[in-house]
């Protein structure tokens, strides 16, 4: 019984470590904090999104805002965790990545990710993320999330991958 106990310790412990040690190298760069991002809220249909990984990705004070020319509207991280269980997103979500432009200076970070998007009933359309990010503590955390879609008469620009 107490070796079953020590074992099941040492399982459990062995895994959280691999889980962590996994999870750690995709923010331990730009590309791969946002790659993840992406990884985590495109989900097939009947799936779970995995709240707990996407906030590890981010800041906990981030901020998250959709705008346009007409309006914007900003939620909290739990917000916008609660808004990832909505059934819309139940339903499947497939969200990739087109184009990115990255500058980078001294453990700050803008990046503006052109995405190509597909909600559970078809409608697929195209926008641009536009994230800020912090580098320490060893890894990337994500501060803030803008985006924006695109719109007629709107098109996305060339130097984001957009029309040429």
């Amino acid at each position: 019984m107490k070796y079953s106990f020590y074992l099941l310790l040492f399982l459990s412990i062995s895994i959280n470590a691999l889980a962590q040690q996994q999870s750690d190298s995709s923010v331990t760069s730009i590309d791969g904090i946002i790659n993840e991002l992406l990884e985590e809220i495109s989900i097939e249909k009947g799936e779970k999104m995995d709240t707990a990984a996407v906030r590890n990705l981010f800041h906990p004070a981030a901020q998250f805002t959709v705008a346009d020319s007409i309006k914007a509207e900003s939620v909290s991280l739990d917000d916008f965790l609660t808004l990832l269980k909505d059934p819309y997103y139940e339903e499947g979500y497939l969200e990739k990545e087109i184009h990115k432009v990255v500058d980078e200076y001294n453990g700050i970070a803008q990046v503006f990710q052109t995405f190509y998007g597909k909600d559970s009933k078809g409608v697929d359309d195209k926008g641009v993320n536009s994230y800020q990010l912090t580098y320490y503590k060893g890894r990337w955390w994500i501060v803030s999330l803008l985006w924006t879609m695109e719109s007629k008469g709107k098109p996305i620009p060339a130097k984001y991958g957009g029309i040429k």
